[in-house]
């Protein structure tokens, strides 16, 4: 039992590891580069974090079931029985995961981060290219409207997860290709909505690169951040975690016609043996 509790910590690990890893590492070849490989190929960004969530998750998926998120594991608590007992363990080794992944970003671009400051001017103090590794407010988004951004870009991932992992939605893909279909959801936000604030919807993906940065030079502009920003990702996600799977639960979950056989069925199987008690 215990080994496979240390099996599902280390997997959650590895899974945000690999998220982070190719996430922040496109995030770098997004904004340090002149001109950017992305410049005008956004959806490539946004791919490229997918299928990061996608490799993890095949990686994953069959020793902790790559929850890879705090506001997942929470709402898979709530209701879908996830052991509560297991949440804080699994949001600790989520953020732990993400930390080593972004110093695995920071191994491989480091000096290309220097050099983006030195060319503008900046410092890590500063907040010179900060943006690699945590989110932070776009154009005219304060603090408290990311927040309820946050809320809702999030409240969207837990409803299509849900979607895609329901046991009686009868058009949900099959295992195989579920967690591709989890990446591309997670691509949608971010192209649709991921220019607010970076699309965090994770707080795991947020703090563990932030604390990383703190640690490697980045000091005040990575914890607490400008306007005391550190804390929206992780609430918001959680809260909208939430809502989402709230949503799903209240408005499709009761609704889906192959849960209703099976509960029709359970309920004639039970009437039957308390017709036919055994002697």
């Amino acid at each position: 039992m215990m080994r496979q509790q240390i099996g599902e910590l280390i997997s959650e690990a590895l899974a945000m590891f690999i998220i982070i890893a190719f996430g922040d590492s496109v995030a770098c070849m997004y904004v340090l580069y002149d001109p950017s490989p992305y410049l005008n190929a956004y959806w490539g960004v946004c791919i490229a974090w997918g299928l990061a969530v996608t490799i993890a998750i095949y990686a994953t998926a069959s020793v902790s079931g790559t929850h890879a998120n705090p506001a997942v594991t929470l709402a898979l608590a709530i209701f879908r029985d996830f052991s509560w007992k297991k949440v804080v363990p699994y949001w600790i080794a989520q953020v732990i995961g993400a930390f080593l992944g972004a110093a695995i970003v920071y191994a491989l671009f480091g000096p290309v981060i220097d050099h983006f400051n030195e060319t503008h001017n900046l410092t890590r103090e500063a907040g010179g290219a900060a943006g690699v590794f945590f989110t932070h407010p776009g154009l005219a988004i304060t603090p408290m409207h990311a927040l309820s951004d946050q809320i809702i870009l999030t409240a969207f991932l837990l409803f299509g997860i849900f979607a895609i992992t329901e046991q009686y939605n009868e058009t949900a893909p099959g295992a195989n290709s579920g967690a591709l279909i989890i990446g591309l959801l997670v691509a949608t936000i971010g192209a649709s909505m991921g220019y607010l604030e970076a699309w965090a919807i994770n707080p795991a993906r947020d703090f563990g690169p932030r604390l990383f940065a703190f640690f490697a030079g980045w000091g005040s502009s990575a914890l607490p951040s400008p306007d005391n920003y550190w804390w929206v990702p992780i609430v918001g996600p959680l809260i909208g975690g939430v809502v989402g799977g709230g949503a799903y639960q209240l408005l499709v979950h009761p609704f889906l016609p192959a849960r209703q056989r099976a509960l029709e069925e359970a309920r004639q199987a039970a009437n039957r043996n308390s017709s036919n008690p055994t002697r």
